[in-house]
């Protein structure tokens, strides 16, 4: 029994760094057209449905970042990994009751989409002692008042939610984050969605000159996030490989 678990977990280190050797293969060409250094970008490996023990070959195999999006998989998975010199954020819409949990071990959070949250996230963060990187995620498909399909703020309503972030005890505010929208003028354009987030991120600097990461991008539209600014990347199923019950 125990050899044929040395063997899966083998097979699946092996698996693992085969894949992320092909991202990154893609990250560095990507930077190389775009005429930026590759350590100007960094791959969040996004974690989500796979278990610690994947996390921890990742961590043997030098990814530093890893991501999650739901706190009822992260907080175990995090604390089964507390020993690993991991960076955690988490990427998922975050309600305010998990909010507690979630700054135990979130380094970063990249849904940061309402005052309410950042209300609720400072206190948490206060209460740990921590300080959490925060980053606002903005809803493209929202701008001009349209109706948006995925969560996030509008960019007309960052400004002021930036101001908040930024004078919140426990929380610093660390940049913007975007997924492709599946609705309004940027849908099926992720490269015209990632430019647009660097243009507002470039507009926030102006205020928070600290406020530099950009987070867009995952395995079906990396090389455009790369092209457009992106210094984060969240990288799943090229990582990971189908996720379970994905197939």
């Amino acid at each position: 029994m125990t050899d044929r678990r040395t063997d899966r977990s083998a097979d699946r280190r092996a698996e693992l760094a085969a894949n992320l050797a092909r991202v990154e293969e893609r990250i560095t060409r990507a930077c190389v057209t775009a005429g930026r250094a590759r350590e100007d970008v960094t791959l969040v490996v996004v974690t989500k449905t796979r278990p610690a023990d994947d996390v921890r070959l990742l961590a043997g195999l030098g990814v530093r970042h890893v991501a999650e999006n739901r706190d009822q998989e992260a907080a175990p998975k995090a604390e089964a990994c507390a020993d690993l010199p991991l960076t955690w954020h988490f990427v998922g819409q975050l309600q305010t009751n998990k909010v507690r949990s979630v700054a135990r071990y979130a380094d970063f959070v990249h849904s940061v989409d309402r005052p309410r949250l950042v209300g609720a996230l400072s206190s948490a963060a206060e209460r740990e002692g921590r300080r959490i990187g925060c980053l606002l995620q903005v809803a493209l498909d929202r701008e001009a008042g349209a109706a948006g399909g995925r969560g996030g703020a509008a960019p007309e309503e960052l400004g002021e939610l930036a101001d908040e972030v930024a004078a919140a005890p426990g929380l610093r505010l660390a940049g913007v984050m975007t997924v492709a929208p599946l609705s309004g003028p940027y849908a099926g354009r992720p490269g015209a969605a990632f430019e647009r987030l660097v243009e507002i991120s470039t507009a926030l600097r102006a205020g928070h000159p600290a406020a530099t990461m950009v987070s867009a991008g995952m395995s079906g539209d990396l090389e455009e996030a790369v092209a457009a600014g992106a210094t984060h990347v969240r990288i799943g199923s090229a990582v990971l490989g189908v996720r379970p019950g994905l197939r």
